[in-house]
């Protein structure tokens, strides 16, 4: 009998995709998706659940599905939800502590994998910081979401310490970028004037969207465990990418970021100081334990994921060019092997 696989967050772009390409697995049975938001278009095979993730409905959703394999890519970036950080924060964490109840529960539930974000190895400072799944973070981050994230974290290694029986894996993601990803830093890109912190030229490290969903698929078919990076490879300037994009942008000091923070309350301008401190961080993940241990690559570097970004975003010329070619991917085994 095949897997039974259980998707979270399927009303957005990365859940939807990463359940039909499940679903279309031959090893797998069923793909149950899970969001309290409706679906943005239909998802083929993947059966549709209606249940609130910040209730305990998502725990009894868990038990009742059968599913072997849970999907919990329900993490919201910082800004997506509405009523700003703290409504996001609340919601990652409550959300999370609600699915993995279900998790525990569960007669049948032997795989987890669970979304996070580098965002959790918080600031470097001035220099750039290459970051290893194995490395402690200098200090707390600063970001309400980074918070957040290793709050998630800290709930997942707590239900694994718990379950030694029950096979773990947290992807910790470089920013999503792509032709068709909508995000907080998309739209940040989109600004007619870019607000930037005085004294940060950030090092950016992207991977494309379509590398994420194999990523997570790969991931959620395999019995890897443990904290995995997953990026493009490669890094570049903030500046860079603002000039690529073509947009005017203007440098605040760092405690300006208080007053930028009135006026996204007032909805007078659609990027937050939390957001802006991210952007603040200059890290660079290093990627080499996923290649490791999936014997996969992601297909893009974090400049041809930005290129194909801009291929359908840019308003110059290379709005109808053609994203860069995909490179061949790496030796892969088997999946479950």
């Amino acid at each position: 009998m095949g897997r039974i696989v259980l998707v979270t967050g399927v009303s957005r772009h990365l859940g939807a995709r990463v359940a039909e390409a499940v679903a279309a697995d031959p090893g797998v049975d069923r793909v149950v998706g899970v969001d309290a938001a409706p679906l943005r278009r239909p998802l083929g095979a993947v059966e549709h659940v209606s249940a609130d993730l910040h209730g305990g409905s998502i725990a009894q959703t868990v038990v009742d599905s059968g599913a072997d394999t849970v999907l919990h890519l329900g993490l919201t970036p910082a800004g997506s939800a509405p009523g700003g950080g703290s409504a996001t924060g609340n919601g990652n964490i409550l959300g999370t502590m609600q699915l993995l109840a279900g998790c525990q529960r569960s007669e049948s539930v032997a795989r987890l994998v669970v979304r996070s974000s580098a965002a959790v190895y918080g600031e470097s400072g001035h220099g750039p910081l290459l970051c290893t799944e194995e490395r402690e973070a200098r200090s707390m981050p600063r970001s309400a979401y980074a918070h957040n994230a290793a709050e998630v974290e800290e709930h997942t290694e707590a239900l694994a310490r718990r379950l030694p029986e029950l096979s773990v894996a947290v992807l910790r993601f470089a920013s999503f970028i792509g032709p068709s990803v909508d995000t907080p830093l998309t739209r940040y890109f989109g600004l007619r004037l870019v607000p930037t912190v005085r004294g940060y030229d950030p090092r950016m490290q992207f991977i494309h969207e379509d590398d994420g969903v194999e990523a997570v698929r790969r991931m959620a078919l395999s019995d890897k465990a443990g904290v995995f990076n997953v990026a493009g490879s490669g890094s570049l300037p903030l500046s860079q990418c603002l000039r690529r994009v073509g947009r005017r942008r203007f440098a605040m000091p760092e405690r300006g970021l208080r007053m930028l923070g009135g006026l996204a309350r007032r909805g007078e301008f659609d990027y937050s100081p939390d957001q802006l401190r991210l952007l603040c961080s200059g890290r660079v993940v290093d990627f080499s334990k996923l290649e490791r241990e999936l014997g996969w690559s992601p297909s893009y570097t974090s400049s041809e994921a930005f290129e194909a970004y801009l291929s359908e975003h840019s308003g110059g010329p290379r709005r109808h060019n053609a994203a860069p070619p995909r490179r061949p991917h790496r030796t892969r085994p088997a999946l479950g092997s």
